[in-house]
């Protein structure tokens, strides 16, 4: 059997009561993720702009499917693609293994589906995260591989989790699941060269628009293809160079990977709950950088005043992103605002970062002096087969005493009670009431409950 078709079958089978509770609960704070960073970006530039062009390409569309924060009515494809745009926008992402992001694919394509088709709670979260699921285990070994041949990973798999969650909302059998698989292999894209020379690349935006087609087309009976995945000339060889698993990078150092082993234990071991939370709008990395430090200095009583220096052993391809094949042009490694010592820093001094704030500061913002004077002070070490988001922080004091804490790479994987925790300091900043947010938590918090789960969560999305 082809890893689509074993893929789609898992997908028509899934259902709700399948579901581990730990798996519940990570769809729902994920969700409330997605959610949160779309209220965030309501009336940000990037999200105006995304709205704007849409109503202007789609004059005369059909008002199918609502856009988030807003309420205008679009296309389907036109919803999805603003919520997407936005939901990046709003830099409150979650990450799986650094350099994918899939709610900005999933829960737009999720959201959609379910408003459309009147779907419930639990119909929802089961898309959710059947979603997850297959995108995740088909980027997991992947990712830098693919990254290094020039792609974006983040797009590049973002179409499969989004498609996946469309077509199990819309009800497709395992035959149009497969199809709707096999068509994105024709639809993927995502590049590097746009964003390192001066541009902003269009990433999960386009991902999602192409998966609902690939979902329509499925649906409308167009076959996609036995092996579009694993075969001779399928997915996996047009974007990482092979189909027998030979990886030019990997995160651990290895350097091979077992294609039919992508779909071991599907429905019993859930990689979805390797999904973690970017509570700052930093690159992922960055986080651990902050909360590490910072709960370093707070067990010890360390401040800023006593703090000779910093080192902070990490793993190798965080020092080179996006990919060691492709650095940002102009990284250096050196100390400046927005890099890891930068925020290093504001871990020691501050004992967090502000949630509302990107990773520089915006307008009108500026950062203490202390975070400026202490980033020089602050040394990375790269080490092969460190653990992502895994920081060794050891910070050395003035009177010669030096004091260590590791830093696992799971310290952002929470369930919801701690993600509803972590995300309501951002309610000064969003355009809704702090009763409506508060609403919009609980609403995730119970959505197995609610008829019509995407109307709802949606709704709370729209200023009163």
């Amino acid at each position: 059997m082809s890893l689509s078709r074993e893929f789609a079958g898992f997908v028509a089978g899934l259902q709700y009561e399948n579901l581990p509770p730990e798996v519940v609960d990570r769809a729902k704070g994920v969700t409330l993720q997605a959610l949160s960073s779309a209220l965030i970006a309501r009336d940000m530039p990037a999200s105006r702009q995304a709205l704007a062009l849409m109503q202007e390409e789609e004059a005369g569309g059909g008002g199918a499917a609502t856009v988030l924060c807003h309420g205008t009515k679009l296309t389907k494809a036109g919803a999805a693609f603003v919520n997407a745009e936005t939901i990046f926008a709003g830099g409150k992402w979650d990450t799986f293994r650094m350099l994918t992001h899939p709610g900005i694919a999933i829960l737009p394509a999720a959201l959609v589906a379910a408003e459309v088709t009147g779907a419930s709670g639990r119909e929802f979260l089961t898309a959710v995260a059947a979603a997850y699921e297959v995108m995740e285990r088909m980027a997991a070994e992947f990712i830098p591989t693919v990254m290094a041949r020039g792609f974006h990973a983040g797009p590049v798999f973002g179409i499969f989790g989004a498609a996946v969650a469309a077509a199990k909302l819309q009800g497709l059998d395992a035959n149009q699941i497969h199809s709707a698989i096999a068509q994105c292999v024709n639809l993927a894209s995502g590049n590097l060269e746009g964003a390192r020379s001066g541009g902003r690349s269009l990433r999960e935006g386009a991902a999602v628009r192409n998966a609902l087609l690939a979902v329509a087309m499925a649906k409308h009976g167009t076959p996609g293809g036995e092996t579009t995945l694993e075969g001779d000339a399928g997915f996996y060889h047009a974007y990482t160079g092979n189909n027998l698993g030979r990886l030019s990078y990997s995160f651990t150092g290895r350097n091979s990977a077992e294609l039919d082993r992508i779909t071991e234990g599907l429905g019993r071991d859930w990689i979805f709950l390797e999904t973690l939370y970017r509570i700052y709008s930093t690159a992922g990395y960055n986080i651990a950088h902050v909360d590490v430090t910072a709960k370093l200095c707070e067990e010890h009583a360390i401040t800023y005043q006593d703090i000779d220096r910093i080192e902070a052993i990490v793993n190798w391809f965080e020092t080179e992103y996006p990919s060691p094949a492709f650095p940002t042009p102009g990284s250096d490694g050196k100390p400046r605002v927005g890099s890891s010592q930068y925020f290093t820093a504001y871990g020691a001094v501050t004992r967090g970062y502000p949630l509302l704030r990107g990773a520089q500061p915006g307008p009108g913002e500026t950062d203490p002096p202390e975070v400026l004077d202490l980033m020089h002070r602050v040394t990375l070490i790269p080490m092969v087969r460190r653990t992502l988001f895994g920081p060794r922080i050891t910070v050395f004091t003035k009177d010669g005493r030096s004091v260590t804490k590791e830093g696992t790479g799971r310290e952002f994987i929470w369930d919801f009670e701690e993600e509803a925790r972590r995300i309501r300091p951002i309610t000064p900043g969003l355009a809704i009431s702090e009763a409506q947010f508060a609403e919009l938590i609980d609403t995730c918090r119970h959505l197995d409950r609610h008829d019509r789960a995407a109307e709802k969560l949606i709704g709370l999305t729209i200023p009163s």
